[in-house]
């Protein structure tokens, strides 16, 4: 099963992440869960340049479903570039997407993936309307 990303959304963000020995499986390339790791560090930088770092004791995104599609494997050494995309503000969520490309390959897609994000009360454990800076975007 693949989700496609869609062609209505807007880029809010990019970085630069580098691959590490580390990342590596016994397959010579980039262990999948790591991919996950990917797009949480570029989702994390995006929320704390909006100054909403998640906070587990307060206000903050929770993620409700992700997904990722490994295009091509990535493998050491190397370095990502993530772009971060959002789309569908709601009331209470809004979709995350994310495209990894290596820097020594421009526009070359290694892999995409995606999230349903809602914004939450964490003590309350309540949704929350989504804040003005996310519904902009």
């Amino acid at each position: 099963m693949r989700f496609e990303l869609p062609e209505d959304k807007k880029l809010v963000h990019e970085t630069r992440i580098p691959i590490r020995w580390g990342d590596m499986d016994a397959m010579g390339h980039v262990n999948n869960t790591v991919y996950f790791r990917y797009l949480e560090i570029v989702r994390v930088e995006w929320l704390d340049s909006l100054g909403h770092p998640p906070s587990p004791d307060g206000q903050g995104p929770v993620i409700v479903n992700a997904f990722c599609n490994f295009h091509r494997p990535l493998a050491y050494p190397g370095e990502i570039l993530a772009k971060h995309y959002v789309s569908n503000p709601g009331r209470s969520s809004f979709d995350t997407w994310i495209t990894l490309e290596r820097l020594d390959e421009p526009a070359v897609i290694y892999a995409s993936g995606g999230a349903t994000t809602v914004w939450q009360d964490g003590l309350a454990s309540a949704c929350l309307r989504v804040r003005p800076c996310h519904r902009s975007c």
